[in-house]
């Protein structure tokens, strides 16, 4: 039987373990990436292992989430983050040089080589046919310092294209229909692989748009073949020698297979607040919208920006449209200022933003109360615009534009004299002048730590009996967002593990972590799908200081429960999802024994003393998960075994 091309790529990189659905592997790391809002504690990780260098092939840092510096922590943390890259071997993206996954897409990412990055849209690399893995700071730190990256060996969907998409129809409806089919948590424990003759109509940055939406389905990664596409994109890069042809055997296996044909889609919207909430926009047509934003790692190639330009072109926005553009590279910034596009994009009343992340992490730009936003971004959970009660809808950017200029919902294809055909050009604009290499020796290099740069919490070794009360209940789909929040009053503080606590799921509960200090912390109780959305593991950091000890829920996201495990917090499920009902805040709970039971494999029983009952949990460990748990998270396993 033939490999398809997430097993080829795992079998080429495969360190430990069996290729078998759900046993745990460990593979190694070719790449790492790192952005400014999670990068500043994996860099303080890496200083804590104690490594000099590091011994990726590549490793870049990207300045792209905290650009917004109303005062000295953000900048403080770029210069520290500067600094430790140039003393250890790291390469730097300066501010305003662009989006981390569009840079890297453009100027790094290689088909075929792995790739970890301390976000969750770092599958945008399988665009270009990369094994690219959001993965949580830590595990990335541990990948600069050459250690193996630990995964369960995912289950293979293949989604299978035929035909081709009309016109102002694009990849974003792509994906947004796998969403509508498989769900936020379809995709958890699975790499997504496209396949088929269709895929052969799609550009590199139409395929990175669709991987890089892979993250809000759960999946472990997405990725597509390396073919002429991949070829023509990296030649215009100035980076044909980086070209490899990868390919799923004619007589490849997977584990579900999904069908769509490109001709037969429309355009749609993922409406408040999920992205999976998916509406025509022939339902939303005529609906009035606010504010309009078109950019973000998802939506802000040079494809994109040039056919909302030809949308724009010689038109106005309507008068109650507020439109925010950002273009994702300074190399697509620079074309659009050469050839016109940035001119029509002006002339048409927008406000063009920098190069950077800005209102997809509430940076900036948050829509008016109760406001109706149409973005081009991947995430639409509640409050994550910086409006707590704002109405986000995720949307292509020809959506986006035409609705912008009427001021209401719009069918892209009423404004089909105005659709375009982007070719990949020939040559891209290539200045690489933002990005600063490492010294050749870095022993002479200081390293610049400001004053908002705080120690990280560090575990301890895991008891043997754990009795807390439950500090908070929480329902399904809990985000990281929902658990530590990002936008501009906060983000400036992720390296201030105690003062981001006080904002420790606030838009939950504004009283947790008043109450989780208060009880000395405690249990968390949660549903499904618990820890979706971004990779940030502040969102295990931030509860670890506030002396959470275990969290029990439903399921799981794949990132949160690894980051959880990173800390040294115990990730359990129920065995009886029902058994959710039995405990209510503020009972006082059990893990008696927990240790031994955790390190021997045995059944883990919950007790709530309070309820006078016993409730069955769920410990899926591997051995080495159990190990790192026993020792309080992987730092503290990473020194036991130096």
């Amino acid at each position: 039987m033939g490999y398809n091309i997430a097993q080829k790529l795992i079998k080429s990189h495969l360190v430990s373990g069996n290729m078998i659905p759900g046993e745990e592997i460990s593979i190694r790391i070719d790449q790492t990436l790192t952005q400014d809002a999670t990068g500043t504690m994996a860099y303080l990780q890496f200083e804590a292992m104690g490594i000099d260098r590091v011994k990726t092939e590549l490793s870049l840092s990207y300045i792209d989430h905290n650009t917004l510096q109303s005062g000295f922590e953000n900048a403080d943390d770029h210069r520290y983050i500067q600094s430790v890259c140039k003393k250890h071997g790291v390469y730097f993206s300066k501010p305003g040089n662009g989006i981390c996954h569009q840079v890297h897409l453009e100027r790094f990412g290689i088909p075929g080589k792995s790739l970890v990055g301390s976000d969750s849209h770092t599958p945008t690399g399988g665009g270009i046919g990369m094994l690219a893995i959001g993965v949580g700071g830590l595990d990335v730190a541990v990948a600069m310092g050459g250690g193996a990256f630990y995964l369960n060996m995912p289950r293979v969907i293949n989604v299978n294209l035929s035909g081709k998409l009309q016109p102002m129809v694009s990849a974003k409806d792509v994906i947004l229909k796998v969403l509508e089919i498989l769900s936020v948590k379809g995709g958890v424990g699975a790499i997504i692989e496209y396949g088929g003759e269709g895929v052969e109509s799609l550009s590199v940055p139409e395929r990175a748009t669709i991987t890089n939406m892979g993250a809000e389905l759960g999946a472990t990664t997405s990725i597509f073949p390396s073919d002429e596409k991949t070829r023509q994109f990296l030649k215009a890069q100035g980076r044909e020698q980086d070209y490899t042809p990868i390919a799923a055997d004619p007589d490849a296996k997977y584990d579900q297979v999904i069908h769509i044909d490109l001709s037969k889609l429309e355009p749609l919207a993922a409406c408040p607040h999920s992205p999976d909430n998916i509406k025509k926009i022939t339902d939303l047509k005529g609906q009035k919208i606010d504010q309009v934003c078109i950019g973000s790692c998802t939506n802000s190639s040079y494809s994109d920006m040039m056919k909302v330009a030809a949308i724009l072109r010689g038109r106005t926005i309507a008068e109650n449209v507020s439109l925010a553009i950002a273009p994702g590279s300074r190399q697509v910034f620079n074309m659009l200022a050469e050839n016109g596009a940035l001119a029509d994009i002006v002339a048409a009343g927008a406000r063009v933003l920098e190069c950077a992340c800005g209102p997809c992490i509430g940076m900036g730009q948050s829509p008016n109360s109760n406001g109706v936003s149409l973005r081009t971004f991947n995430r639409n959970f509640e409050g994550r615009s910086g409006t707590k009660d704002g109405q986000v809808y995720l949307v292509s950017p020809e959506t986006a534009a035409a609705s912008a200029l009427a001021g209401v919902f719009t069918d892209p294809r009423d404004c089909k004299d105005r659709a375009v055909e982007v070719a990949i050009p020939t040559s891209f604009k290539i200045n690489d002048n933002l990005i600063i290499p490492p010294a050749p020796e870095g022993n002479q290099v200081e390293v610049l730590r400001g004053p908002n740069i705080k120690p990280f919490p560090i575990n301890t070794a895991l008891p043997e009996t754990i009795e807390k009360k439950a500090v908070l209940k929480v329902g399904d789909n809990i985000t990281t967002d929902h658990i530590m929040p990002a936008g501009a009053k906060i983000l400036p503080y992720r390296s201030n593990i105690p003062h981001l606590s006080q904002f420790c799921f606030a838009v939950c509960d504004e009283k947790f972590a008043e109450r989780a200090k208060e009880w000395n912390g405690g249990f968390i109780i949660g549903g499904s799908n618990y820890g979706q959305g971004s990779s940030r593991e502040h969102a295990a950091l931030v509860p670890l200081y506030l002396g959470v000890k275990a969290v029990i829920v439903k399921s799981f996201a794949r990132i949160h429960k690894a980051n959880l495990i990173n800390s040294g917090i115990l990730p359990l499920t129920f065995e009886n999802e029902t058994d959710y009902e039995k405990i209510d805040l503020g009972d006082e709970l059990a893990l008696e024994g927990i240790r031994e039971k955790i390190m021997n494999g045995e059944k883990v029983t919950l007790k709530n003393k309070t309820k006078g009952m016993e409730i069955p949990l769920v410990s899926d460990f591997s051995d080495r998960q159990k190990a790192l748990l026993a020792a309080g998270g992987l730092l503290n396993y990473t020194a036991g075994k130096k």
